[in-house]
């Protein structure tokens, strides 16, 4: 988990616009009704520090931050569905 400075009301998924797993991430988000808002870093330098921060220095994406705090870092599409209770 991370601590407070990152958590809001809503799941916040950093990512950028060329990368396939940001994409699949975001279409499965969507697809099952889940609210969320997308950060692109390539276009907010701010999110840059916060996925660096989060992981140790690296960019590495999508990372995705839950309501908890919980974060999840390229995650595949299951990762996600467990964190968030989706059974298919």
């Amino acid at each position: 988990m991370i601590s407070n400075k990152y958590r809001k009301n809503i799941i916040v998924l950093y990512g950028a616009d060329w990368c396939p797993d940001c994409r699949r991430s975001k279409n499965y988000l969507e697809e099952n009704g889940i609210d969320f808002e997308y950060v692109n870093i390539e276009e907010d330098e701010n999110a840059v520090k916060i996925v660096e921060e989060i992981n140790g220095g690296l960019r590495s994406i999508p990372t995705i931050i839950f309501t908890d705090g919980t974060v999840l870092t390229e995650p595949n599409n299951q990762e996600i569905a467990d964190q968030l209770g989706i059974v298919k």
